[in-house]
This record gives structure tokens, sequence and C-alpha cells, in this order.
């Protein structure tokens, strides 16, 4: 058995045809017939059955089926690891905050000074971070919540400060001058951020302090992307909670109002995770300690 052999049962399932299976794989029909036919006699079992209108699997075909391509999936991320220490790859995973303002800024001045590095980015809320970065798919990763997990190292890098937004209008307005305080305010329609979220988590903390519970809440939507929710607040559909550093661009341009939680502690740090027992490249060492120096120093 080879992964020849494997290539081409995989092909002829997906494509359902011998024909379309050569030509995705640039080989002959007669090629795929008799890679089929070897896996069939060492396996001592039929996997296809074929006829004149159609291509089945058989029950054991199904399930050396799925064996296949993940023997398959394997062997290309194999390849792919080989390929990354070589071409000195960085995989990072981070959440929305880290991805939209953090990174931009870091990855330009790292990649001035070291040109033969290159990064590859997959952004998520900050559970799905931590959970790609477990499953070995990142190096290391950025998120906005802490981490109790005696596999990962997780350090604070920076402190990211909350703020309430609300639209622009007469109302808001009013209440904005009338200096209303936080409870209050949290009795209009609010947009939050989904589970899994490190900003939702500094919500949920801020909320149990007043004692207020997430079902108190007028909860209007639920929304992942940052942006949409500012665009959503700035259009009247309720106030929310965000990132400062996310909110500030619509804050400056006058497109929402904020309210100050500076009273209430409300910030939160953004962390630098790996995974501890965990031998890192050297390329990925040197940005983990380009990245801890600047935010210290700074």
């Amino acid at each position: 058995m080879d992964f020849k052999q494997l290539q081409s049962f995989v092909s002829v399932v997906k494509y359902k045809s011998f024909t379309q299976a050569a030509k995705q794989l640039y080989i002959s029909q007669p090629t795929i017939s008799a890679h089929i036919n070897q896996l069939e006699e060492e396996l001592g079992k039929r996997l296809i059955l074929r006829t004149t209108k159609s291509i089945e699997l058989t029950p054991i075909g199904q399930e050396i089926y799925s064996y296949a391509i993940n023997i398959l999936d394997m062997k290309n991320r194999m390849v792919s690891v080989c390929q990354s220490q070589a071409k000195k790859i960085i995989h990072v995973g981070a959440s929305t905050i880290p991805s939209a303002y953090i990174l931009p800024e870091i990855l330009a001045e790292f990649g001035s000074k070291n040109a033969d590095t290159y990064f590859s980015l997959h952004q998520n809320n900050s559970q799905g971070i931590v959970d790609g970065l477990k499953e070995g798919l990142f190096d290391i990763g950025l998120i906005g919540m802490k981490v109790e997990d005696e596999t990962i190292t997780c350090i604070p890098f920076f402190q990211d400060h909350m703020v309430l937004i609300s639209p622009v209008n007469e109302h808001y307005l009013n209440l904005k001058q009338q200096n209303t305080n936080i409870e209050q305010l949290l009795k209009e329609p609010i947009i939050l951020r989904e589970k899994g979220s490190g900003s939702k988590k500094s919500v949920d903390h801020f909320l149990e302090q007043l004692g207020i519970l997430d079902n108190d809440l007028n909860n209007v939507a639920r929304i992942n992307d940052q942006e949409a929710i500012k665009n959503l607040v700035a259009g009247g559909l309720g106030i929310s909670i965000l990132s400062e550093m996310a909110a500030r661009n619509f804050i400056v341009e006058k497109r929402v109002l904020d309210f100050s939680l500076e009273n209430y502690g409300m910030h939160r740090d953004l962390y630098l995770i790996y995974r501890k027992n965990y031998i890192r490249k050297s390329y990925v060492q040197s940005f983990i300690h380009f990245l801890l120096k600047k935010y210290n120093e700074s």
C-alpha cells in the first residue's frame, strides 16, 4: 500500500468517476484502475462497486475512505511542516483586537528587521485560538483572555481599556450631558459579543460586579464582528461595550458617543500564549522576545 493508491482511491470517490480522477491526478485511467485493484487485493476487500452508470462504495469501502482521508491529510501536514521550517514561517493565531490593532504594527516592524521571516495569520475568537494552539495549528497565539491550562504558557503583554458606546442622537446626548450612571445606561437596548471572545468575558465580569445578570439586559443582538457592532450602534440599534482601541475611530469621527468606564476598572490584558515543553524554532522565539520587549518598554 502506498500514497498513490490511496490518492487514486480518494479521487475516484470524490469525483465518482475513474476518468475524472485520472484527469485531476494527471495520470491515465488504467493506472487509476491498477491502483484501486492493488489496494483491494492487499486489503482483501472490495472497496468500490462499479457499474456502467455509477460508482458506489461498499460498507467497508466507506470506512477505508475515512481512513485514507486522514492518512493523506497527515502526510500533507508533515510536508507542510517541513516546508514551513525551510521558509521560516511563523503561524500566528489571533483574536479580533490583536489581529486588527496589534499585529499590523508589530509585524511590519519585525518584518523590516527580519526579511527572511514570514507570517501565516488566522483570526478567531480567543477560545478558538486556544483550541487551535493545543491542536498544533499555531506557533503562538494573541488573545484577550487568561488561560488556565497547565500545557500553555500565558503572558500578559498589553492592557486594553473598554468603553461603552451609544448612537449619536438627542436621547443619548442628553444622557451624556446629565452624566447618567452606567447602571441606568445598561437598561438601554444593547449589542453583545459572542461567547468565547475575551471581550465578552470582560463584559460578563463587569456585569457581575454590578450585580447584573446577562438575562437582565435588553439584548437586541449578539454579533461576532466588532466592525459590524460599531456600525449597528452608529445606526441607532443600541449601545455596546467594546475595546477602546476598536471604537476609537468611530469616537474621533463622532459617529458614536463614548461613556467612560474607568471608574469601574474596565480594562483587560491581552495575552501571548504558546505551548509549554515544546521546542520552539529559533525565529519563533526571536519574535516572542521582540513582542514582549516592545510592549514592556511602552
